[in-house]
């Protein structure tokens, strides 16, 4: 991105260039092209944390396939409440990336977004009788209408042929199917939405600039400290508002600015990791996205999937993600992370936390010490053929996740994301993880409810939102036919129609 000064006062600062703070300013420049925005990221180029292809799942967190989202209650029903929740949120970002595409902001989908089908499969009779019972609760809802379930070897064949070949056709299997899948490059949509920024609003990123701090003024504006990476000067400007998105480094620079919204946060620090195929034989035969159930243990984010992707214009196929630990919260980050996190208000919580999360300490002892064998055991599960050889080891992002005081037990540990907020929402900043990237746009109407309060219930906000987000304050179950109507107009211009 190009140079331009920073200097005096700003109506919004964004720290991090990742896909939330573009998403954030692009909506705001949007609604309000008079709005001085700056914005800045502490490496040399936007989207190489979080939201980098290598680094996020890019599956298009639809709830189709994360069986995670659909847990089985005591009572042996299936509760899709958060696959809603999460489906819900994910048409809202296609509405507003279909906004651009109609308004000419964005040339091709095709640049960031594929059709992939979504699948959840499962071995053994027991998960055989919850996946069925898991689709006939989905298929009620107008969402998750066109979902498939098949137990028929044949059928699964046509759909993962790959994962079929050596099996006995008396393997009790099952699996689901969604063709309105999709597969998401948030990394080349995040320079996407900068290009726009910059080009069409003169909105600039400035990199090599890590905020080192955030004060409140005498006023109500707040204070940014600046470093200058390349220069190693401090610069100095204030803001009306100040949105930390800055994914692992958030949680850090929250803790010294001085809300009492901030108080209990921790972090728990957890890696990925991938097994990439190197050989293109095998990645042609999968055309899938294919989640499995997680192990006894395992937090959400590592459910086993065998992953189509597309990254640098090239058909990948991952299977994954193996879980790691490192006291970095951000893949460039300083192995100190962790401990300069801990402070004495979240104690509580961190102790909490880990006390009552024994069963996924050991399961991340477990996957730290996994060799290239463990690892190709576990994914001939899915590939029963699978060769060591085909299969290479590739590290992942860095994900924190939310750990938050509870009454009960201390702490608790949460795998979502969260916006933390001030009273008078001036300060705002996204903790957590997945789902992430997907939900960016439900969550970026949410912030700025609370960072505008009074402006988002104007009617001439109100009317901007509708036009960018159609659905944005719309429950999809009153507005059925709407819906589907808004669904198949998207479909149509993200180039993402059902497959055949």
């Amino acid at each position: 991105m190009r140079d331009k000064q920073i200097k005096g006062h700003y109506d919004l600062i964004c720290v991090g260039g990742g896909i939330m703070s573009a998403t954030l300013a692009l909506m705001l420049k949007l609604i309000d092209k008079n709005q001085k925005i700056l914005i800045l990221e502490r490496l040399d180029r936007v989207a190489l944390e979080s939201s980098a292809a290598w680094n996020n799942a890019g599956t298009g967190h639809s709830a189709f396939c994360e069986m995670n989202y659909t847990p089985e209650m005591e009572d042996g029903s299936i509760d899709i409440s958060k696959a809603i929740k999460v489906c819900t949120q994910f048409e809202k970002s296609k509405q507003f990336w279909s906004f651009l595409i109609k308004n000419k902001l964005i040339d091709n989908p095709k640049d960031f977004m594929h059709p992939i089908p979504h699948h959840s499969w499962v071995e053994g009779e027991d998960n055989v009788a919850f996946l069925k019972k898991r689709v006939k609760e989905m298929t009620k809802h107008p969402m998750f209408e066109g979902m498939l379930f098949s137990e028929d070897f044949n059928e699964m064949e046509n759909w993962i042929p790959l994962m079929m070949n050596g099996r006995n056709t008396s393997e009790k299997v099952a699996a689901t199917r969604m063709e309105l899948g999709t597969e998401v490059n948030y990394g080349v949509l995040t320079r996407t939405f900068f290009k726009i920024l910059e080009e069409k609003f003169d909105t600039p990123v400035h990199t090599m600039h890590e905020v080192e701090d955030v004060d409140p003024t005498k006023g109500e504006d707040w204070l940014v400290k600046i470093k200058n990476f390349k220069t190693k000067e401090k610069v100095y400007c204030d803001a009306e508002h100040v949105f930390i998105g800055a994914g692992g480094g958030a949680l850090p620079l929250l803790q010294k600015v001085e809300i009492e919204e901030k108080e209990g946060y921790g972090g728990f620090p957890v890696s990925g990791e991938w097994l990439i195929c190197n050989n293109p034989d095998v990645i042609k035969k999968h055309h899938a996205k294919v989640y499995g159930k997680a192990e006894v243990g395992a937090p959400p984010m590592s459910m086993p999937h065998l992953d189509t992707r597309y990254i640098d214009g090239k058909q990948e196929l991952l299977f994954g993600p193996f879980a790691g630990f490192s006291t970095k919260f951000l893949k460039e980050g300083s192995f100190l992370d962790l401990f300069k996190s801990i402070k004495f208000d979240n104690i509580p919580s961190m102790w909490g936390v880990f006390w009552h999360n024994i069963p996924l300490t050991k399961y991340l002892i477990e996957q730290v010490r996994m060799g290239h064998d463990d690892r190709m055991n576990e994914l001939q599960k899915f590939v029963k053929d699978a060769k060591a050889e085909d299969w290479e080891l590739k590290v992942a992002g860095q994900r924190v996740q939310i750990i938050k005081r509870d009454k009960k037990e201390g702490g608790i540990l949460e795998f979502g994301t969260e916006v933390v907020h001030s009273k008078d929402g001036r300060i705002t900043a996204l903790l957590g993880a997945s789902p992430g990237a997907s939900v960016a746009v439900d969550i970026m109407i949410e912030l700025l409810h609370f960072a505008y309060p009074e402006k988002a219930e104007s009617s001439e906000w109100k009317e901007k939102f509708s036009e960018m987000v159609p659905f944005w304050n719309k429950e999809i179950a009153e507005n059925v036919e709407d819906f589907k109507a808004i669904r198949k107009q998207c479909s149509e211009t993200l180039e993402i129609k059902l497959l055949k």
